[in-house]
């Protein structure tokens, strides 16, 4: 899951991006509100924290914008204003949530998974098959088995299982997983696939990840699998 914070504290976007990143986020870090509108407005990103008061352009019109232009990705602000009227305020203009300054990482974290729950109408946990992934617990099962997997490749698997039945391109996996630019000649993916492809066939999900030739993967059911 890729996520955009525009906050232009150094040391609050730090420890954000850092605390995210160990929970298996691909994060973005812009320091005043036009670069983040930009960054918003030319990426694909799963989710944005936005400071009420970063300088350039406000949160505010930051939010404002990518309502007006069609967007409707989850945005949590984060600001020292806190009363009523800046809350009710901020939620007018667009976003999703409210965050308190200062605040405790743990409730970051749960209101940001509360928001990726509601934008994929799921719950805890997605599936795919035999396939279960818990993200909150990090856990993998696969017909009663816990997978033993490191971070990136839960990333991974997480991503293709939430875009189930879609096809994942390359330049899209490695932008939200590894948080980089795609280049032609990367082999990180596939050498990713394959980890994760012994791992499940030794559980029991043969086939679940499917390459589609000059695109990318696609995570299928079992059932559609032997299609």
């Amino acid at each position: 899951m890729r996520l955009l914070i525009i906050e232009d504290e150094p040391g609050i976007a730090r420890f954000l991006k850092e605390g995210l990143e160990e929970e298996c986020f691909a994060v973005d870090v812009a320091y005043d509100g036009r670069i983040g509108l930009d960054m918003a407005m030319t990426n694909e990103y799963d989710l944005i924290l936005i400071d009420w008061m970063v300088p350039a352009l406000s949160g505010i019109e930051v939010c404002r914008h990518i309502r007006q232009a069609g967007g409707n990705v989850p945005v949590i602000f984060l600001t020292a204003r806190d009363t009523l009227e800046d809350v009710v305020f901020g939620l007018e203009s667009g976003a999703n949530d409210y965050i308190r300054k200062p605040f405790e990482f743990e409730e970051v974290l749960a209101r940001i998974r509360v928001q990726l729950r509601g934008a994929s109408h799921d719950g805890d946990s997605v599936s795919a098959g035999p396939l279960s992934i818990n993200p909150v617990t990090h856990q993998a099962v696969c017909n009663g088995n816990e997978l033993t997997l490191t971070p990136k490749e839960f990333a991974l698997l997480e991503y293709l299982v939430r875009n189930k039945d879609r096809p994942c391109s390359r330049s899209r996996i490695i932008e939200h997983v590894w948080d980089i630019q795609f280049y032609s000649d990367t082999s990180v993916i596939d050498v990713y696939i394959n980890f994760l492809r012994r791992k499940l066939e030794a559980a029991g999900c043969d086939n679940l990840i499917q390459t589609i030739r000059g695109i990318g993967y696609i995570v299928r059911d079992a059932a559609k699998s032997a299609e």
